[in-house]
């Protein structure tokens, strides 16, 4: 906004008086002949002359009167002003907390098997020592009836699931760098989350079981004496928090056809056997049912899975 200063009409002479009527009249002209007969270095006497000039005018310079204030100046602003910028409050630990929950802690994920694991079967038929038995390294998985492979699920899912993570401040492992390699073994999955140090583990996997069988559910590892003791307890805790979360986020229901209430308790997979991190499988549907598939083949609906994933490892981490 623009302010103009008002005050009554007047005249300012050189030395900054203010003037009215006759006296100002005389007091200009003096100062303005002066100053034209001598130049700008007659400047001063022009003033002196015309304040006695201005007097003398006014009959009784005693009793001349300069107000004792000037009109009230607002300064101006104008659209170039810039205005005094505050730096913004430092975030509070609450608002940190809440913009990033999962900051510090590390989630290993592992999309199931691989593309090409079809094509390497001496790789990955090699047995492996999973405590409880051995078994071959790894398996091509299953796919839908369609053609849509486990594997490309898993990994898709995985994908989705470590940005929304990542966005939540968790530092996030992936067990395979693509889709298109080999393996690796169950052990070495397990592997690479006891070295990562991991807060959790979840194994993303679709089941390849009777077509008339549909639902989710959620493996968590059995007892193992002096093997897995430390992380049974908080592995089923992950379990019943990624069961939940996936249940409510996907609307999808437990498997009708396995395991009780959406949950299972195994000691022969090496991946949970192995682990010494809280650990556990999620198989998101039944590939051969026609109404998993469907779901599990469309884009949206496994990004509604990877959403409800996180919200189950969000709850447990946090």
């Amino acid at each position: 906004m623009s302010w103009e200063s008002s005050a009554a009409p007047g005249t300012v002479d050189a030395m900054g008086a203010y003037r009215t009527g006759a006296a100002a009249l005389v007091a200009l002209t003096v100062a303005t002949a002066l100053a034209a007969g001598c130049g700008g270095d007659a400047l001063p006497a022009a003033r002196d002359t015309a304040r006695e000039a201005a007097r003398e005018a006014a009959g009784d310079p005693a009793r001349e009167t300069v107000p004792e204030t000037t009109p009230e100046t607002v300064p101006k602003t104008t659209p170039e002003s810039v205005p005094e910028t505050v730096p913004p409050a430092s975030p509070t630990p609450a608002q940190s907390a809440a913009a990033s929950p999962l900051a510090g802690k590390t989630v290993v994920i592992d999309p199931g098997h691989n593309g090409g694991n079809a094509s390497h079967p001496k790789e990955i038929n090699r047995q492996v020592d999973v405590i409880t038995g051995r078994k071959p390294c790894n398996t091509t998985g299953t796919a839908t009836d369609a053609g849509y492979p486990e594997h490309a699920f898993a990994w898709d899912v995985a994908g989705r699931l470590k940005q929304l993570l990542e966005g939540m401040g968790a530092r996030v492992v992936l067990t395979r760098p693509s889709d298109t390699g080999v393996g690796p073994c169950v052990t070495e999955r397990a592997a690479i989350g006891n070295e990562a140090r991991a807060d959790a583990v979840l194994s993303i996997h679709g089941d390849g079981a009777a077509p008339s069988g549909h639902g989710f559910h959620v493996i968590m590892p059995g007892l193992l004496p002096g093997h897995n003791d430390g992380v049974v307890k908080p592995a089923r805790r992950l379990g019943h928090d990624i069961r939940d979360a996936f249940r409510a986020g996907t609307g999808l229901p437990y498997a009708t056809y396995i395991a009780r209430d959406g949950l299972e308790t195994r000691t022969d997979l090496g991946g949970l056997n192995l682990s010494k991190r809280p650990a556990v499988f999620v198989e998101c549907g039944n590939m051969r049912n026609r109404g998993d598939a469907a779901k599990m083949s469309a884009p949206a609906f496994r990004q509604r899975m990877a959403a409800a994933l996180a919200d189950g490892l969000r709850r447990f981490l946090g």
